[in-house]
């Protein structure tokens, strides 16, 4: 019997100079994508991702568009190497969306790309426009933060932006807002609120000019139904219309990120191994938090692939 996989691409923040020049050194299939992407672009953009320098690579414009590229080079090596390893879903948090969108053959290379070529450029000047930040809430069930949030956010700009596994809340806002939810959340038995290295106050309503930019490009792109499965992160599960996915495309750039509710609901489904595939092991962590019973492998380095093929090979004896 066919296994079932379902692959998970990252969000922003998980970019580091050098992702992928393993891959670009030894497979074609990724180097044509590094190429591809230059060209689609305009400019030497693998030399940034490959070089950086990281505060270059960590604006907001130019992460969310390392991050896809690397997340394709690697996925079409995957394919190459593993043609019998394919997704039955696909899910991204965040910016990941976008590579799982590809990922579940919705829609192509080249559209998919120019399309985070714009969130990320939308996204990068709503930044500079709106100062904000992001605090990582720990210690707290999910509920018990939005709960005490409902509350302050209607005195204080700010907001639950992702919900991401158990006992992790991130908040965004204002600087101010932030300082005045710390507190109260504190108090509240918070063991601590610790801030993110990011430019801005993603997934909130400071990101609403960058969205209402962003709507009609989406509304615009050729998408097109598959027989991969897609969970989306404002609903937190399955999403099967090409006007529902574009619609929450548009809503994810200021809405929270319901990720666990989304891993739970695929972990519910008949899937026997998740991968994730792109730079950093962050949602493979996740996965441990939220406690899915399925095993997880990560894709970020050539050795990876052997850890894959040992998978593949017990998946195949159970």
């Amino acid at each position: 019997m066919d296994k079932r996989y379902a692959f998970l691409f990252p969000g922003q923040g998980s970019q580091y100079p050098g992702m992928g020049k393993d891959f670009y050194d030894t497979f074609l299939e990724a180097k044509e994508t590094f190429q591809e992407a230059d060209e689609l672009l305009s400019q030497n953009f693998s030399g940034l991702i490959f070089e950086g320098p990281a505060s270059e690579l960590t604006l907001t414009k130019n992460s969310q568009l390392a991050i896809f590229i690397v997340s394709v080079a690697l996925l079409r090596t995957l394919e190459k190497q593993f043609p019998e390893i394919s997704p039955s879903v696909c899910a991204g948090l965040s910016l990941g969306e976008y590579s799982a969108l590809y990922a579940s053959q919705k829609l192509d290379f080249a559209s998919t790309l120019l399309l985070v070529r714009d969130r990320a450029l939308y996204m990068h000047e709503a930044c500079l426009e709106k100062q904000g930040s992001m605090r990582v809430v720990l210690g707290l069930e999910s509920d018990q933060v939005e709960e005490i949030m409902r509350e302050v956010s209607q005195k204080e700009q700010v907001w639950v932006a992702n919900l991401n596994c158990p006992g992790q809340v991130v908040l965004a806002g204002s600087p101010e807002g932030l300082d005045a939810a710390s507190e109260v959340l504190k108090q509240k038995g918070a063991k601590r609120v610790l801030p993110l290295e990011v430019s801005g106050a993603f997934h909130t309503p400071f990101m609403e000019k960058a969205r209402a930019r962003l709507a009609p490009k989406i509304s615009a792109a050729g998408l097109k139904d598959s027989s991969v499965s897609l969970v989306m992160n404002v609903p937190g599960d399955f999403v099967n219309s090409v006007q529902d996915i574009k619609r929450y495309m548009i809503d994810q750039v200021t809405s929270p990120v319901r990720w666990e509710k989304g891993v739970r609901a695929i972990a519910l489904g008949k899937i026997d191994h998740f991968l994730e595939i792109g730079p950093g092991t962050t949602l493979s962590g996740m996965n441990r938090k939220i406690g899915v019973m399925q095993s997880t492998c990560n894709l970020q380095k050539i050795a990876d692939l052997e850890e894959i093929a040992k998978m593949k090979e017990n998946l195949c004896t159970c």
